[in-house]
């Protein structure tokens, strides 16, 4: 039998940064963001022999292997591995699982739309419903995030595995002792449609490693560099008034709070943009000044809020 499964990408509307360890751990953190209609796709089939087949076919690569408790992760499709070996380990008392598992995401790689995130969760989910596993929404997520930043080390904030086990539009918070919290936003259907046609997302067609980024945002925290602390601070404000600003549709102020949050979010780390996205953005400010009728706003797409 194939199982499928599939999770949604998100946007990170407003807080993103804030959700980093040790930054949450020390003042908590806040985030806004809401799933968009782009998702990833893992296919779940148990096999007769003892295998292990990947297959990434958006990214055209495969591995393949005997069935063993733990399998190697020094190969092109890691967070497979990753998974895998946290669903033997954890809920299969070590016993190998013969399985094909092929996957396939709507964006590359690298997107900031949390696509390595949203692929974990979307693989748990298959092999959740392959087990019959008793994993609510909450457990997922945490597993999602120990597979991606603890078992494979990836760099990384915890707000990418929430959005895409939960999906629509959220406001979470975080605090010490990975504690998290999801508040589900009942945003009525025209504030969503007002947005969406308020919206613009663009691709730089340029695919990064957010890891080197993050690792900076993180050092700045614990060397208490001041002006990044203070950025980080009002981001997490800037969570808390926009959702107010979405709540009462109020778009006017929730485009001055998503273009205040980029200005903090560069004030964290020297590698958040760079001038072709300043380029970008500022063409996009341009566009919106002249298009009066129009509400149009920027979002990058290249790094997310």
């Amino acid at each position: 039998m194939k199982i499928r499964a599939r999770a949604p990408l998100r946007l990170g509307l407003a807080g993103g940064g804030t959700d980093l360890p040790p930054f949450s751990d020390i003042y908590g953190g806040y985030v806004l963001n809401a799933t968009i209609s782009l998702y990833s796709y893992a296919m779940l089939e148990p096999l007769e022999d003892q295998r292990v087949v990947f297959r990434a076919n958006d990214l055209q690569m495969k591995w393949s292997g005997p069935a063993e408790a733990a399998l190697p992760l020094d190969h092109s499709l890691p967070l497979h591995a990753g998974v895998y070996n946290r669903i033997v380990r954890d809920f299969n008392g070590g016993m190998p699982l013969p399985v094909e598992l092929i996957t396939s995401a709507d964006v590359p790689p690298g997107s900031g739309l949390g696509s390595s995130s949203t692929m974990v969760v979307a693989i748990l989910k298959a092999f959740v419903e392959h087990l019959q596993l008793p994993l609510g929404e909450y457990e997922i997520a945490h597993l999602a995030y120990e597979i991606e930043r603890v078992d494979l080390g990836m760099s990384g904030g915890k707000q990418d595995q929430y959005a895409a086990t939960f999906g629509g539009f959220n406001f979470l918070e975080f605090n010490a002792g990975s504690q998290v919290i999801v508040n589900p936003l009942r945003v009525k259907r025209w504030i969503a449609s007002e947005l969406e046609s308020s919206l613009v997302l663009f691709s730089t067609g340029v695919s990064r490693n957010s890891s080197a980024v993050i690792d900076s945002q993180i050092a700045n925290v614990t060397d208490g560099d001041i002006r990044s602390l203070e950025a980080t601070m009002a981001l997490k404000q800037d969570a808390v008034d926009m959702k107010a600003a979405l709540l009462r549709g109020d778009m006017s102020a929730f485009a001055r709070i998503l273009g205040q949050g980029w200005e903090n979010k560069k004030r964290t780390s020297n590698g958040i943009s760079n001038p072709m996205l300043d380029d970008i953005y500022d063409t996009a400010r341009a566009g919106r000044q002249s298009f009066r009728r129009g509400r149009r706003w920027f979002h990058d797409l290249h790094g997310g809020a």
